[in-house]
Protein backbone atom coordinates (compact mmCIF):
# COMPACT_ATOMS: atom_id res chain seq x y z
CA UNK A 1 0.00 0.00 0.00
CA UNK A 2 1.46 3.05 -0.91
CA UNK A 3 1.78 6.08 1.59
CA UNK A 4 2.99 10.00 1.10
CA UNK A 5 3.02 12.57 3.69
CA UNK A 6 0.81 15.49 3.52
CA UNK A 7 1.45 18.02 6.11
CA UNK A 8 3.17 15.91 8.17
CA UNK A 9 1.00 13.10 8.40
CA UNK A 10 1.51 9.66 6.44
CA UNK A 11 -1.31 8.98 4.19
CA UNK A 12 -2.31 5.61 2.61
CA UNK A 13 -3.97 5.20 -0.83
CA UNK A 14 -4.48 3.53 -4.21
CA UNK A 15 -4.05 4.24 -7.49
CA UNK A 16 -4.99 1.78 -10.19
CA UNK A 17 -6.41 1.72 -13.50
CA UNK A 18 -5.70 4.24 -16.45
CA UNK A 19 -7.70 7.19 -18.24
CA UNK A 20 -9.75 10.05 -16.99
CA UNK A 21 -9.20 10.62 -12.92
CA UNK A 22 -11.20 10.06 -10.49
CA UNK A 23 -10.39 10.56 -6.85
CA UNK A 24 -12.80 9.23 -3.64
CA UNK A 25 -13.27 10.02 -0.49
CA UNK A 26 -14.35 7.45 2.00
CA UNK A 27 -16.93 8.53 4.54
CA UNK A 28 -16.29 9.11 8.57
CA UNK A 29 -15.33 5.59 10.39
CA UNK A 30 -14.17 3.86 7.04
CA UNK A 31 -11.69 3.63 4.53
CA UNK A 32 -11.10 3.66 1.13
CA UNK A 33 -11.26 -0.09 1.30
CA UNK A 34 -14.55 -0.65 3.07
CA UNK A 35 -16.08 2.41 1.43
CA UNK A 36 -15.22 1.73 -2.35
CA UNK A 37 -12.98 -1.43 -2.81
CA UNK A 38 -15.07 -3.62 -1.04
CA UNK A 39 -18.50 -2.70 -2.48
CA UNK A 40 -17.36 -2.42 -6.04
CA UNK A 41 -16.83 1.00 -6.50
CA UNK A 42 -12.99 0.53 -7.67
CA UNK A 43 -13.80 -2.68 -10.42
CA UNK A 44 -16.77 -0.33 -11.45
CA UNK A 45 -14.41 2.79 -12.40
CA UNK A 46 -11.23 1.20 -13.64
CA UNK A 47 -13.64 -1.23 -16.23
CA UNK A 48 -15.48 2.23 -17.16
CA UNK A 49 -11.71 3.47 -18.20
CA UNK A 50 -11.04 5.61 -15.42
CA UNK A 51 -8.11 5.96 -13.33
CA UNK A 52 -8.91 5.69 -9.65
CA UNK A 53 -7.33 7.02 -6.55
CA UNK A 54 -8.79 6.70 -3.22
CA UNK A 55 -6.76 7.37 0.46
CA UNK A 56 -7.54 6.68 3.80
CA UNK A 57 -8.31 9.83 5.11
CA UNK A 58 -6.39 10.72 8.69
CA UNK A 59 -7.90 8.96 11.51
CA UNK A 60 -8.84 6.49 9.23
CA UNK A 61 -7.77 3.06 7.56
CA UNK A 62 -3.70 2.90 7.29
CA UNK A 63 -3.16 6.34 7.49
CA UNK A 64 -2.02 8.19 11.01
CA UNK A 65 -4.43 8.93 13.06
CA UNK A 66 -3.91 12.04 15.50
CA UNK A 67 -5.97 12.00 18.71
CA UNK A 68 -5.68 15.78 18.43
CA UNK A 69 -8.93 17.65 17.60
CA UNK A 70 -7.64 20.65 15.31
CA UNK A 71 -5.80 18.36 13.09
CA UNK A 72 -9.47 17.30 11.54
CA UNK A 73 -10.49 20.38 10.38
CA UNK A 74 -12.48 19.81 7.48
CA UNK A 75 -10.11 22.63 5.34
CA UNK A 76 -7.08 20.20 6.29
CA UNK A 77 -8.71 17.23 4.83
CA UNK A 78 -9.16 18.77 2.15
CA UNK A 79 -5.67 19.89 1.70
CA UNK A 80 -4.94 15.72 2.02
CA UNK A 81 -6.75 15.28 -0.95
CA UNK A 82 -4.98 18.44 -2.74
CA UNK A 83 -1.79 17.00 -1.83
CA UNK A 84 -2.67 13.87 -2.89
CA UNK A 85 -3.39 14.63 -6.69
CA UNK A 86 -0.23 17.00 -6.66
CA UNK A 87 2.13 14.18 -5.76
CA UNK A 88 0.26 11.94 -8.57
CA UNK A 89 1.19 14.88 -10.82
CA UNK A 90 -2.64 15.50 -11.75
CA UNK A 91 -3.71 18.43 -12.09
CA UNK A 92 -7.59 18.18 -12.18
CA UNK A 93 -9.93 15.68 -11.52
CA UNK A 94 -13.25 14.70 -10.73
CA UNK A 95 -13.89 13.85 -7.27
CA UNK A 96 -16.76 11.72 -5.61
CA UNK A 97 -16.78 11.76 -2.37
CA UNK A 98 -19.53 9.72 0.39
CA UNK A 99 -21.19 11.28 3.70
CA UNK A 100 -18.00 13.09 5.77
CA UNK A 101 -16.52 12.84 2.05
CA UNK A 102 -18.67 14.59 0.15
CA UNK A 103 -18.25 17.61 2.20
CA UNK A 104 -14.42 16.99 2.25
CA UNK A 105 -15.37 17.28 -1.36
CA UNK A 106 -17.12 20.45 -0.76
CA UNK A 107 -14.39 22.28 0.81
CA UNK A 108 -11.67 20.79 -1.92
CA UNK A 109 -14.14 22.27 -5.01
CA UNK A 110 -14.18 25.62 -2.52
CA UNK A 111 -10.56 26.35 -2.07
CA UNK A 112 -9.55 24.56 -5.51
CA UNK A 113 -12.17 24.81 -7.69
CA UNK A 114 -9.84 24.56 -10.89
CA UNK A 115 -8.96 20.81 -9.67
CA UNK A 116 -12.14 19.71 -9.64
CA UNK A 117 -13.54 18.95 -12.86
CA UNK A 118 -16.98 17.62 -11.69
CA UNK A 119 -17.63 16.54 -8.13
CA UNK A 120 -20.23 13.72 -6.45
CA UNK A 121 -21.66 14.31 -3.34
CA UNK A 122 -22.99 11.11 -2.36
CA UNK A 123 -25.09 10.24 0.89
CA UNK A 124 -24.90 14.31 1.65
CA UNK A 125 -27.89 16.67 0.77
CA UNK A 126 -28.59 19.45 2.56
CA UNK A 127 -27.24 18.75 5.57
CA UNK A 128 -24.26 20.16 4.48
CA UNK A 129 -25.64 23.61 4.65
CA UNK A 130 -27.92 22.82 8.29
CA UNK A 131 -25.81 20.09 10.10
CA UNK A 132 -26.86 16.70 10.06
CA UNK A 133 -28.69 16.29 13.61
CA UNK A 134 -26.57 16.64 17.09
CA UNK A 135 -23.67 14.04 16.82
CA UNK A 136 -22.65 14.57 20.77
CA UNK A 137 -24.22 10.31 21.28
CA UNK A 138 -21.68 9.38 18.59
CA UNK A 139 -18.94 10.86 20.61
CA UNK A 140 -20.21 9.88 24.09
CA UNK A 141 -20.32 6.51 21.88
CA UNK A 142 -16.71 6.18 20.64
CA UNK A 143 -15.13 6.90 24.04
CA UNK A 144 -17.48 4.92 26.24
CA UNK A 145 -15.42 1.40 27.01
CA UNK A 146 -18.56 -0.14 27.71
CA UNK A 147 -20.71 -0.45 24.44
CA UNK A 148 -23.98 -2.49 25.91
CA UNK A 149 -24.06 0.89 27.71
CA UNK A 150 -24.97 2.64 24.69
CA UNK A 151 -28.63 3.56 24.21
CA UNK A 152 -28.41 6.03 21.39
CA UNK A 153 -29.28 4.25 18.36
CA UNK A 154 -27.66 6.13 16.11
CA UNK A 155 -24.61 6.17 18.69
CA UNK A 156 -24.78 2.58 18.74
CA UNK A 157 -24.60 2.18 14.67
CA UNK A 158 -21.18 4.02 14.31
CA UNK A 159 -19.66 2.56 17.61
CA UNK A 160 -20.73 -1.31 16.12
CA UNK A 161 -18.81 0.04 12.91
CA UNK A 162 -16.16 1.19 14.39
CA UNK A 163 -15.80 -1.87 16.00
CA UNK A 164 -16.17 -3.97 13.28
CA UNK A 165 -13.36 -1.96 11.23
CA UNK A 166 -11.14 -1.90 13.89
CA UNK A 167 -10.99 1.76 14.08
CA UNK A 168 -9.12 3.75 16.68
CA UNK A 169 -12.21 5.27 18.85
CA UNK A 170 -10.26 8.19 20.61
CA UNK A 171 -8.84 9.39 16.86
CA UNK A 172 -12.86 9.49 15.37
CA UNK A 173 -13.72 10.89 18.49
CA UNK A 174 -11.81 13.80 17.13
CA UNK A 175 -12.42 13.63 13.61
CA UNK A 176 -16.61 13.64 15.07
CA UNK A 177 -15.35 16.93 16.98
CA UNK A 178 -13.90 19.17 14.33
CA UNK A 179 -15.80 17.49 10.69
CA UNK A 180 -19.57 18.56 11.63
CA UNK A 181 -18.75 22.55 10.23
CA UNK A 182 -21.59 23.08 7.81
CA UNK A 183 -20.80 25.18 4.54
CA UNK A 184 -23.08 28.37 4.13
CA UNK A 185 -25.70 28.06 0.94
CA UNK A 186 -24.00 31.06 -0.37
CA UNK A 187 -20.86 29.30 -0.32
CA UNK A 188 -21.77 26.52 -2.32
CA UNK A 189 -23.46 28.69 -4.72
CA UNK A 190 -20.54 29.68 -5.88
CA UNK A 191 -19.54 25.93 -7.07
CA UNK A 192 -19.77 26.18 -11.02
CA UNK A 193 -18.67 22.68 -12.17
CA UNK A 194 -21.13 20.09 -12.70
CA UNK A 195 -22.39 18.62 -9.41
CA UNK A 196 -24.26 15.44 -8.69
CA UNK A 197 -26.37 14.84 -5.08
CA UNK A 198 -26.68 11.51 -4.60
CA UNK A 199 -28.81 10.03 -1.72
CA UNK A 200 -30.91 7.04 -0.46
CA UNK A 201 -34.43 7.63 -0.32
CA UNK A 202 -34.39 6.02 3.19
CA UNK A 203 -31.30 8.30 4.34
CA UNK A 204 -32.50 10.05 7.62
CA UNK A 205 -29.00 12.04 8.08
CA UNK A 206 -28.54 13.28 4.77
CA UNK A 207 -30.64 16.21 4.16
CA UNK A 208 -33.02 16.83 1.35
CA UNK A 209 -31.19 16.06 -1.95
CA UNK A 210 -33.51 18.26 -4.07
CA UNK A 211 -33.03 21.28 -1.48
CA UNK A 212 -29.01 20.88 -1.76
CA UNK A 213 -28.86 20.95 -5.95
CA UNK A 214 -31.53 24.22 -5.40
CA UNK A 215 -28.45 26.16 -4.51
CA UNK A 216 -25.98 24.80 -7.18
CA UNK A 217 -26.04 26.38 -10.24
CA UNK A 218 -24.74 23.09 -12.07
CA UNK A 219 -26.22 20.38 -9.55
CA UNK A 220 -28.71 17.87 -9.90
CA UNK A 221 -30.36 14.60 -8.07
CA UNK A 222 -30.00 11.08 -8.19
CA UNK A 223 -32.29 9.66 -5.47
CA UNK A 224 -31.28 6.15 -4.32
CA UNK A 225 -34.61 3.92 -4.33
CA UNK A 226 -35.17 1.57 -1.08
CA UNK A 227 -31.59 2.64 0.26
CA UNK A 228 -31.06 4.08 4.13
CA UNK A 229 -27.17 6.04 4.82
CA UNK A 230 -25.03 2.66 5.31
CA UNK A 231 -26.87 0.24 2.70
CA UNK A 232 -26.60 3.08 -0.50
CA UNK A 233 -22.80 3.12 -0.76
CA UNK A 234 -22.59 0.25 -2.95
CA UNK A 235 -25.50 0.05 -4.90
CA UNK A 236 -26.18 -0.45 -8.40
CA UNK A 237 -28.32 2.49 -8.81
CA UNK A 238 -26.11 4.79 -7.82
CA UNK A 239 -22.90 3.02 -9.70
CA UNK A 240 -25.14 3.58 -12.80
CA UNK A 241 -26.31 7.06 -12.12
CA UNK A 242 -22.69 8.12 -11.34
CA UNK A 243 -21.33 6.69 -14.79
CA UNK A 244 -24.43 8.33 -16.53
CA UNK A 245 -23.94 11.54 -14.76
CA UNK A 246 -20.29 11.67 -15.66
CA UNK A 247 -20.91 10.21 -19.92
CA UNK A 248 -23.67 12.91 -19.73
CA UNK A 249 -21.00 15.44 -19.06
CA UNK A 250 -18.92 14.65 -21.24
CA UNK A 251 -16.23 14.17 -18.40
CA UNK A 252 -16.29 9.94 -18.61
Amino acid sequence: MPRFTSNGYEIAYMDEGAGPPILLIHGFGSSYRVNWVNPGWVDTLVQAGRRVIAFDNRGHGASDKPHDVGAYRPAALAEDARNLLDHLGIGRADVMGYSMGARITAFLALAHPGMVKAAVFGGLGYGIVTGIGDWAPVVAALEVEDASSITDPIGLMFRKFADQTGSDRVALAACMKATRQPISADELALLHMPVLVAVGEKDELAGSPEALAEIIPAAEVLNIPKRDHMLAVGDKVYKAGVLDFLKRRGLG
